[in-house]
């Protein structure tokens, strides 16, 4: 059997600025920055929902209800695995984060996500995304962020 197709070094790079990138709009609440590294018609699996179609769903209903209401999100970069031909990439990353309770305590927040992109152009878009907290992790945080773009 082949072995799994593992990205080269520069597909890594990408992925990870990728990453990098994506988790300092969660960090800063900004819709508006994060929409172009999505397809619009994006199909994600959300805690709010099963499944989610398109961006602005996507947003309405997942990303408001959760980036405002938590912090400090990253991915683990060094845990991260990405999977890639010349057309498509998956890209499997464990993630941390922290959550809030109704009391304004603090608790560790880690989760994981699958991301699966397509090659559009030049660049690469995410067409589906799979985040999910770990086992027994509270799936409520309570902070009120402010949102900084939609």
């Amino acid at each position: 059997m082949a072995s799994l197709p593992t990205a080269n070094t520069e597909v890594v790079a990408f992925f990870r600025a990728w990453l990098d990138t994506f988790a300092g709009y969660v960090r800063e609440v900004d819709y508006a920055s994060a929409r172009p590294l999505f397809h619009p018609d994006v199909l994600a699996f959300g805690t709010y929902n099963d499944v989610i179609s398109g961006l602005d769903q996507w947003v309405s209903t997942q990303w408001d209800n959760v980036w405002p209401k938590t912090a400090d999100f990253r991915f683990v970069l060094d845990q991260t695995s990405i999977l890639a031909s010349p057309d498509g990439a998956t890209v499997i990353a464990p993630w941390t984060s922290t959550g809030y309770h109704q009391d304004g305590s603090t608790f560790a927040r880690p989760g994981r996500a699958t991301m699966v992109f397509s090659r559009h152009g030049d660049g690469w878009l995410c067409v589906h995304s799979h985040m999910s907290l770990n086992r027994g992790v509270p799936q409520t945080s309570h902070a009120n962020r402010p949102v900084k773009a939609w």
